[in-house]
C-alpha cells in the first residue's frame, strides 16, 4: 500500500513504516516541501537537501526523548512537517504562524532554538552532560551544516566534547558543499557501515586492551587504523578531537544512512558522522543555482524564479554595494570583509571587480572584526559588511580590538531594525544601544538611500571606528547620487519647523527622528504641526541642535527603529539631564520584548511606529496637541 504523508502525524507514525516505504515517503516529503515553500517563500535549497537525513534521524532515534539540535536552523522544514506541523506550513514565517527556525515553545521536537549558526555542538554537549548527570540514557544529536562548521565556536565545542567519553553524543556534519569531499559510493558506504558496527568497535577496544601493556605496538596499531581510514576519509581531524569519525556517506541514500545511524546509536562516547548532501536536491533549478533558491519569495515551481514585471526599488544593500565599489576605485587602501554573507551584504560586484581586496572569512564574526583591526593597524581601510544581529556575536572584538585602539574600521550594519519573516533571532533591534556605549565608536543612522551613501563616505573619512546602520530592503526610494561627498560628521538637520515657531517664542512639540522613521515622523508632524529634526547620528549627538530645539519647544519626542532601552532616545535624555534641561520627553521605539516574525510593515504598525501610530502616541501623551 503506498505511503501517504498525511498519515504521518508524528515520528511515532514514521517508525511504524517498513523500511521499503521510507524512500517513497521522502519523495513525497520533498514534493510537499517544494510546493509549500513556493507558496509562502522561505529557505528552500538547504531544506531540499536534508529530507532523507531528517527521515532517517526520526526513524532511528526515539524523538523527542532523543534530542536533535539542528544547525543552522533554517534546514528544519522537513523536520517540522514530520513532527506534526504539516498543516501549519501555510503559515510559515507569517504573523501568528510557525517560525522558519526551531523554537522550543513551538514543539517538543524542537530541542533548541537555532537561527544563528554553529551553536549545535555546544548545546547538544550540554544536553548530553545533563542526561549523564541525571542518570538518563537518551541520545543527543547535533546536525551541523550549511557552513556552520566554519565558525570557531563549533571547534571550541568539539575540543570540549572530545574529553567527555561517557556520553550519548552524536555530531552529524551535513556537508552540502561537494567541493569539500570526493564523490562517495558503494565502497564508502560499506566501510562506513563496517566502521560504525559493533564488531569494529569491540575489536578496536579489545585490541587497545591487549596492546596497552606494549606501548610501541599500541601506537603502531593506532597509526595503522588512522592510515586505513585516511585512505577513504577526508582527514582524521575529528579523531584527534576525541570523536569516533564515520563517513563520508551519501546523505540522500537511506540504505546508507539508516544502518550507520543504527550502529552508531549503540556506541558510547562522542561520535561523528560525516554525510554529504546536495543543496536543492530533487529540484533541478535549485540544484543548478542553490544560492538563488536559498531564500526565495513566492514562485511557481514549474517555472522557477522570474524577474519582477516592474523593477524593484533600489535597496539599502545595493546602495552599500555600489558605494563600496566606487570608494574602492578611488582608494586603493579599501578592503571589504564579510562573514559568509557575500550575496546578502551586496558584495558580489565588489568581489568580481576587486578579488584581491575581498575577504570572506566564513561564519566567523569574531575573527572578521579582529582581522579588520589587524588590517587597520597596517594602514589599510577595512569595511566590515555584517548584519546587525550577527555583529552581536563579535561584541568583545568590537570593544577590545577595534574601539579600544581607536582603529578606523567601518561597520556597514545591514538589517538594522525589524527584519520581518526571519523574526526575533535576526532582528537588528539592539545595535544602537550596544554600540553607542562604546568609547570612540560613532553610530550613523541614515534616513534614506541617498543619505546612506553619504554617511558611508562620512564614516570612511574618519580616523576611528564608525557604524552605519541601515534596514533590510528599500526605503522611500530617494535615489542616491554618484559622487562620494560626505555629510558633516555628527550633525543633524531640521526638516520641518512648526508654524507656531514663526509667531511665538516657543513652539509646543518637536520630534527627533533617527533613521528611516524620519518619514513617518514627518507625516505625523503634518497633522500635529510639530517640528521635525533628522538627527542622522545616534553618537555623537548633535548636542547644539538638541539643546536649541529643547530651548524652543515645550516637549520632545524621540523616534527610532531600535530598542527604547539604552537607545538613541536615551542618549537625548542623558544630554538633557547633563545640560540641566527639564522637560517632558516621549521615547518611541521598540519595546523590551522579542518581536516575532511577520510582514515588516504590519509589525511596525503593531509597534505604533507608522505615521498613524506615532501621531496617536503623541496625542495620548501630550493632551495639548488636541487643541
Amino acid at each position: 500500500m503506498p505511503v501517504s504523508l498525511e498519515n504521518i502525524r508524528n515520528p511515532q507514525d514514521l517508525r511504524q513504516l517498513p523500511r521499503a516505504q521510507l524512500q517513497p515517503l521522502a519523495d513525497a516529503l520533498r514534493s510537499y516541501l517544494l510546493e509549500s515553500v513556493a507558496k509562502t517563500g522561505g529557505h528552500l535549497s538547504s531544506n531540499l537537501g536534508t529530507v532523507e537525513l531528517t527521515v532517517a534521524l526520526h526513524y532511528v532515534f526515539n524523538t523527542p526523548q532523543d534530542r536533535i539540535v539542528w544547525d543552522v536552523g533554517h534546514q528544519t522544514y522537513a523536520h517540522k512537517i514530520l513532527t506534526g506541523r504539516r498543516e501549519r506550513m501555510a503559515t510559515l514565517r507569517q504573523l501568528g504562524g510557525i517560525s522558519g527556525f526551531p523554537r522550543r515553545e513551538e514543539s517538543a521536537y524542537d530541542a533548541f532554538g537555532t537561527a544563528h549558526s554553529s551553536t549545535s555542538i555546544s548545546a547538544a554537549l550540554g544536553m548530553a552532560v545533563a542526561a549523564r548527570q541525571q542518570g538518563k540514557d537518551h541520545h543527543c544529536i547535533a546536525v551541523i551544516g550549511d557552513g556552520a562548521m566554519t565558525a570557531g565556536m563549533a571547534f571550541e565545542a568539539l575540543n570540549n566534547a572530545g574529553v567527555e567519553q561517557d556520553l550519548r553524543l552524536l555530531v552529524i556534519l551535513n556537508d552540502n558543499d561537494m567541493s569539500i569531499s570526493p564523490p562517495v559510493g558503494a565502497l564508502n558506504r560499506y566501510l562506513a557501515h563496517l566502521m560504525s558496527g559493533q564488531f569494529y568497535a569491540k575489536a578496536r577496544d579489545m585490541g587497545k586492551s591487549v596492546l596497552k601493556g606494549v606501548p610501541p605496538l599500541l601506537e603502531f596499531a593506532k597509526r595503522l587504523e588512522e592510515q586505513a581510514k585516511g585512505m577513504v576519509l577526508p582527514a582524521t581531524l575529528f579523531e584527534k578531537f576525541g570523536f569516533n569519525y564515520i563517513g563520508p556517506i551519501d546523505g540522500h541514500d537511506l540504505n546508507a544512512l539508516i544502518p550507520a545511524l543504527e550502529n552508531m546509536r549503540q556506541l558510547k562516547g562522542p561520535q561523528f558522522l560525516h554525510v554529504v548532501t546536495r543543496k536543492g536536491q530533487g529540484y533541478k533549478l535549485a540544484e543548478a543555482d542553490p544560492i538563488a533558491y536559498h531564500g526565495p519569495g513566492k514562485f511557481d515551481p514549474a517555472v522557477g524564479l522570474q524577474a519582477p514585471a516592474t523593477p524593484p526599488k533600489t535597496t539599502f544593500t545595493q546602495v552599500f554595494g555600489q558605494w563600496l565599489c566606487d570608494m574602492a576605485e578611488r582608494d586603493q587602501r579599501l578592503v571589504g570583509i564579510t562573514p559568509a554573507m557575500r550575496e546578502g551584504s551586496g558584495m558580489v560586484e565588489f568581489h568580481r571587480r576587486f578579488p584581491d581586496r575581498y575577504f570572506d572569512v566564513g561564519i566567523a564574526e569574531q575573527h572578521a572584526v579582529t582581522f579588520a583591526a589587524g588590517l587597520a593597524c597596517e594602514g589599510l581601510k577595512p569595511v566590515v559588511a555584517i548584519y546587525s544581529t550577527f555583529l552581536q556575536r563579535a561584541y568583545d572584538q568590537q570593544i577590545h580590538d577595534v574601539a579600544l585602539q581607536n582603529l578606523p574600521v567601518v561597520f556597514a550594519l545591514d538589517r538594522a531594525g525589524l527584519v520581518g519573516a526571519d523574526g526575533a533571532t535576526h532582528a537588528g533591534n539592539y545595535d544602537i544601544a550596544f554600540t553607542r556605549c562604546i568609547p570612540n565608536m560613532a553610530v550613523a543612522c541614515p534616513a534614506d538611500e541617498a543619505e546612506c551613501r553619504q554617511l558611508l563616505s562620512t564614516a570612511y573619512a574618519q580616523d576611528g571606528p564608525v557604524t552605519v546602520r541601515y534596514p533590510r530592503g528599500a526605503g522611500v526610494g530617494k535615489q542616491p547620487g554618484t559622487d562620494l561627498e560626505p555629510l558633516p560628521f555628527g550633525k543633524g538637520e531640521i526638516r520641518r519647523e512648526s508654524s507656531q515657531a514663526a509667531g511665538s517664542h516657543r513652539s509646543r512639540l518637536a520630534i527627533l527622528a533617527f533613521g528611516g522613521l524620519l518619514y513617518p515622523a514627518l507625516e505625523a508632524a503634518e497633522a500635529l504641526d510639530a517640528t521635525v529634526v533628522n538627527m542622522r547620528w545616534a553618537k555623537p549627538l548633535d548636542e547644539a541642535l538638541v539643546v536649541q530645539i529643547a530651548d524652543s519647544h515645550d516637549a520632545l519626542v524621540t523616534v527610532e527603529d531600535g530598542c527604547i532601552m539604552g537607545g538613541a532616545g536615551s542618549a537625548v535624555l542623558e544630554l538633557l539631564q547633563a545640560r540641566q534641561r527639564v522637560m517632558p520627553v516621549l521615547q518611541l521605539g521598540l519595546p523590551d520584548v522579542f518581536i516575532e516574525h511577520g510582514d515588516p510593515v504590519k509589525l511596525m504598525q503593531l509597534q505604533g511606529l507608522d505615521a498613524q501610530g506615532i501621531e496617536a502616541s503623541i496625542r495620548a501623551r501630550f493632551p495639548f496637541v488636541q487643541e
